[in-house]
C-alpha cells in the first residue's frame, strides 16, 4: 500500500473511531472516568517521592505522613485498575494499564523503604533496648537478648535487598543494619570471654588452678582477638558515634559480677580474691618555679618509684610565681620538666591564675597529664572551657581538667578529686567568668560519684591549706567530708614531716603535705584493706638540699639538668643583671644592725609588705619582717634583680594574721627579748611604731605601742581589739618561736594569698622609684645610750 493510501486510511479509520465516540456516550464517559482515575493514582504515586529522600549527608528523611500519602496511592491505583478494567477498547485499556504499572512500581519503590526503615526503627528500639537494660540483665537474659538482636539484623538485610536504588540501599544498611552488626559481631567476643571468666571463676572455687590457668589463657586469647576486632572495626568506621558507644557500654558493663569496668588478668584475680592493697603517693606541692632544685628532685622521684611498685605522683598546685623562671617563661619551663616526670595528676593552686587564665589554658593544654579540680567552674570562661573535660573520668586526657579521675593502679581503681581554695576570687586574678563554689559541698559530690562507681580508695588533692584561715582548709574538709582516705595538700606550705591522721569519721584520713619551693618531696604509703579503709601508714619528707659535706646528696638527674641548663637557666641568669630601681642612699642589711635595731632596709621592706597585703585585705595595717629574712646590704645606686634576691634568698610569702593587740605586744616583747644582742627573730615593723627599755626582764620590756589604723596618724594599741598584721608565713607558722603567732595559725586566723617577699619587694621598688628610706624612729631602746 502507498504512503498516500495507509494515510487515507488512517485518517478513516481515526473518523470513524471519532464517530463511533460521538455516538456511543456510555463508553466516552467510562474512558474519561478510567482516565481520570489513573491520573489520580499517577499524583499520588509521583507525589510520594516527595515524602522521601536520600540528602547528601546520607540520611534518609521521611516524613511523618508519608503512610497517608501511601495508602492514598495504594487506594488509587486499585480504584484506577478497576475503572480501566470497564474499557472495551483493548489499546486503550492496554496504555492505562502501562500507566498504571510505573505507578505501582512507585508505589512499591516506597513501600519497601517504608518496610525497611519501619523495621529498622523497631531493630534500632531492640539495641537501644538492650543498651539501657545492659546493667541489670543476667548473662543469660543478654544472651537471648543479642541472638534475637542477630536474627532481626538478617532478617532487614533480606528486607534492604528489595530496596529501589544503591543509594537509598547504602543509607538504610548505613543508618541500621551496620550498628546491630557491629554490635552483634563484636559481642560474640564478649560473650564467649564471660562463659570462661565463669569457667575460670568455677575452677578456682574448686581450687583447681590447673583449670583455672587454662581457661585465663583462652581469655588472654579472646581479648586479643576481641582487641583486633575492635581495632579493624574502629579503623574501617572511624566516625562511628554508635560503634564508639557499644564499645564504651561494653567496657563498663562486660563484667557486672567482676565490677562495672573492663578488667584485666589481674584485676579479675584481686576481685574473685581481694587481698589489701598498698599503694605509695609521691607529692609535691607549692613548688613556685624553684627549679633550680628540679633536677635534685628528678632523681629523687625517679629513684623512689623504682622501689615503690604501686605508686601515682601528684602536685598539689602552685607551680606558678615564685622565681624568674616564672616571670621569664610563664610556667613553661616548669610544664617541660613536670612532663618529663610524668605526672599522674595536678591541681589548681591560687597562684595559677595569677596571668589570668589565657596564660594558665597555654600551661594546661600543653600538659602531658591530667588536671583535677571539683570547686572550680570553667564553663563560662573563653580560654579554659575547651579543657574543662567531664565530671569523672576513669580514661582521662592530657592538658584536660576534671572532677575526679580514676586510676587502675595494679588492678584496683584509686579516686583522685582536686580543691581549689575559693580565696583566688580574692589573692589572684581569675576574672570574673571563673567560679569557685562551696568545698565542702563539691567534695561530697565528688566522693558520691566516686563511690557511685564502686571506688572505696579516695584521694583529695588540695589546695586550701592545712590549717589555713582563708575559710577553707584540710583539716576541716577531713571532719567534715567521709569518705575521703587521704588528702594530699597545699597552699599553707605546711611542712608536716609525718602523716597528720584524722578519725572523726567511721574511717581515718591521712592528711600530708610537703612545705613549699621543692624542698621536699613527699612519700607517703598507704594500706588499705579489701573494703578501702587506709589500715596502715607511713610517710616522710625527702630532703632535696641534704648535703654530704659541701656536697647534695642526691645527685642531679642528667636529662633534667640539660633542659633546665641549655633552654631556661641562661636566661635567668641575664635577667639577674638587670636593673630593677635606683636608691640614692645604702640599704643598710647588715647582720648584726637588722638583728638588734631600725634599719632603712628593713622599714623598706616591711613596707613593701604592709602595701602589698592591703591590695588583698584593705583592712591591714601593720607589716613585720624577721630580722634574719634580710640577708645582706645593697648599696647605693643601680638595684638589680640579683641583689635582691640576695637580701631576700628564702622566697618566703606573704601571710596575713587577725591578732588581738595583746598579741602584737607579747610578738613585740618576744622581738626584743635578748636586745641588744642579735637575734634572728627581731622585727622590723611598718603601720606601727614602739619604744622599748633593753634593761628591763624579758617580757617586761615594751613600753609604749602605737598603730597608725589610719594610715596616716598613730594611736594607742588597743589590747582587747583584733588587728591584721602582714607577715612572712615562716614567721605566721610560728617561726623563731612565734608561739603567739603559731595559737593563731592554728585556730584559723592566718591567710597565706602567698606573693613572695622578693617579688613584693621589686614590685614595690618599682612602683616608687622616688623613695629615700630612712631611719624613722620605728624601734627605740629608750635605754642606749645610757
Amino acid at each position: 500500500m502507498s504512503k498516500s493510501k495507509f494515510l487515507k486510511s488512517s485518517i478513516a479509520a481515526a473518523a470513524a473511531a471519532s464517530t463511533v465516540v460521538a455516538v456511543n456516550p456510555v463508553q466516552a464517559a467510562s474512558s474519561s472516568k478510567a482516565e481520570q482515575a489513573v491520573k489520580n493514582a499517577e499524583f499520588y504515586s509521583n507525589s510520594l517521592s516527595t515524602f522521601y529522600k536520600v540528602d547528601e549527608s546520607g540520611d534518609l528523611l521521611l516524613s511523618p505522613s508519608i503512610l497517608k500519602s501511601y495508602n492514598n496511592s495504594k487506594e488509587a491505583i486499585s480504584a484506577a485498575r478497576n475503572e480501566v478494567s470497564k474499557l472495551s477498547s483493548p489499546r486503550i485499556k492496554r496504555l492505562m494499564n502501562d500507566r498504571l504499572e510505573f505507578s505501582e512500581i512507585q508505589r512499591l519503590r516506597a513501600a519497601y523503604i517504608i518496610d525497611a526503615v519501619k523495621y529498622g526503627e523497631k531493630l534500632d528500639s531492640a539495641r537501644y533496648k538492650v543498651k539501657a537494660d545492659f546493667l541489670v540483665l543476667s548473662p543469660s537474659e543478654l544472651r537471648r537478648a543479642y541472638d534475637d538482636l542477630r536474627k532481626q539484623t538478617m532478617q532487614l538485610e533480606k528486607m534492604v535487598s528489595k530496596v529501589y536504588g544503591p543509594k537509598s540501599r547504602e543509607v538504610v544498611n548505613t543508618r541500621f543494619v551496620l550498628p546491630a552488626k557491629l554490635t552483634t559481631e563484636s559481642f560474640s567476643y564478649e560473650m564467649t570471654r564471660y562463659d570462661y571468666h565463669q569457667k575460670a571463676k568455677a575452677a578456682l572455687s574448686a581450687k583447681d588452678q590447673g583449670t583455672a590457668d587454662k581457661m585465663f589463657a583462652i581469655i588472654s586469647m579472646l581479648e586479643t582477638k576481641g582487641a583486633d576486632l575492635r581495632a579493624e572495626l574502629t579503623k574501617l568506621y572511624p566516625d562511628n558515634q554508635l560503634l564508639k558507644e557499644f564499645y564504651s557500654l561494653i567496657d563498663a558493663s562486660l563484667e557486672p559480677a567482676l565490677m562495672k569496668e573492663k578488667m584485666d588478668l589481674r584485676t579479675q584475680y584481686k576481685v574473685l580474691f581481694p587481698t589489701n592493697f598498698e599503694l605509695s603517693v609521691l607529692h609535691t606541692n607549692d613548688t613556685h618555679a624553684n627549679l633550680d632544685r628540679a633536677p635534685r628532685l628528678a632523681t629523687s622521684i625517679k629513684e623512689t618509684r623504682a622501689i615503690k611498685k604501686n605508686s601515682v605522683l601528684l602536685n598539689a598546685g602552685d607551680v606558678f610565681s615564685g622565681t624568674l623562671y616564672f616571670n621569664e617563661f610563664k610556667g613553661q619551663a616548669d610544664l617541660e620538666l613536670m612532663n618529663l616526670l610524668d605526672y599522674d595528676a595536678m591541681t589548681f593552686g591560687n597562684h595559677e591564675f595569677d596571668l589570668g587564665t589565657v596564660v594558665l589554658s597555654d600551661f594546661v593544654k600543653k600538659a602531658k597529664f591530667p588536671f583535677v579540680s571539683a570547686n572550680v567552674d570553667f564553663s563560662k570562661d573563653a580560654n579554659m572551657k575547651a579543657y574543662a573535660g567531664s565530671d569523672v573520668s576513669a580514661e582521662p586526657k592530657d592538658g584536660q581538667a576534671y572532677r575526679a579521675i580514676v586510676k587502675n593502679i595494679d588492678g584496683e581503681r584509686v579516686g583522685i578529686f582536686g580543691l581549689t581554695t575559693a580565696e583566688t576570687s580574692t589573692i589572684s586574678s581569675p576574672g570574673k567568668d571563673v567560679v569557685f563554689e562551696d568545698y565542702i559541698a563539691e567534695a561530697k559530690e565528688a566522693v558520691k560519684q566516686l563511690e557511685a562507681q564502686g571506688i572505696n580508695k579516695i584521694v583529695a588533692l588540695t589546695h586550701i591549706g592545712y590549717q589555713d584561715g582563708g575559710g577553707d582548709n584540710d583539716v576541716t574538709l577531713a571532719k567534715e567530708v567521709e569518705g575521703i582516705d587521704v588528702i594530699v595538700g597545699g597552699h599553707s606550705h605546711t611542712m608536716l614531716s609525718a602523716p597528720v591522721m584524722d578519725n572523726t569519721g567511721a574511717e581515718p584520713t591521712v592528711i600530708v603535705q610537703t612545705g613549699e619551693l621543692s624542698k621536699n618531696l613527699g612519700v607517703l604509703d598507704v594500706e588499705f584493706d579489701t573494703k578501702g579503709k587506709v589500715i596502715k601508714q607511713a610517710g616522710k619528707l625527702i630532703d632535696i638540699d641534704q648535703k654530704s659535706g659541701d656536697q647534695f646528696v642526691i645527685k642531679e638527674d642528667e636529662e633534667a639538668a640539660s633542659v633546665l641548663n641549655t633552654k631556661y637557666r641562661p636566661a635567668i641568669d641575664k635577667v639577674k643583671n638587670e636593673v630593677v630601681a635606683k636608691s640614692e642612699v645604702a640599704l643598710n642589711g647588715v647582720r648584726a644592725d637588722v638583728r638588734t635595731k631600725e634599719t632603712n632596709l628593713g622599714n623598706l621592706i616591711a613596707d613593701g609588705m604592709l602595701a602589698r597585703a592591703k591590695t588583698i585585705n584593705p583592712k591591714t595595717v601593720m607589716a613585720v619582717q624577721n630580722g634574719g629574712g634580710i640577708r645582706e646590704s645593697i648599696d647605693a645606686g643601680d638595684v638589680t634583680m640579683g641583689e635582691i634576691l640576695t637580701v631576700l634568698p628564702f622566697g618566703n610569702s606573704l601571710a596575713i594574721m587577725n591578732l588581738k593587740g595583746d598579741e602584737i605586744k607579747a610578738a613585740l616583747e618576744h622581738s626584743v627579748e635578748l636586745a641588744p644582742k642579735e637575734a634572728g627573730a627581731f622585727l622590723h615593723v611598718a603601720g606601727m611604731k614602739f619604744t622599748y627599755d633593753s634593761t628591763k626582764p624579758a617580757g617586761q620590756r615594751v613600753v609604749k605601742v602605737e598603730v597608725k589604723e589610719d594610715g596616716t596618724n598613730y594611736t594607742a594599741l588597743d589590747p582587747a581589739k583584733t588587728y591584721s598584721v602582714a607577715t612572712n608565713a615562716f614567721t605566721a607558722a610560728g617561726g623563731d618561736n612565734y608561739t603567739m603567732f603559731k595559737k593563731a595559725y592554728d585556730e584559723g586566723r592566718v591567710s597565706e594569698p602567698g606573693f613572695t617577699d622578693w617579688e613584693t619587694f621589686s614590685q614595690y621598688l618599682k612602683a616608687n622609684p622616688g623613695i629615700k628610706p630612712a631611719v624613722e624612729g620605728r624601734i627605740i631602746d629608750q635605754s642606749a645610750g645610757k
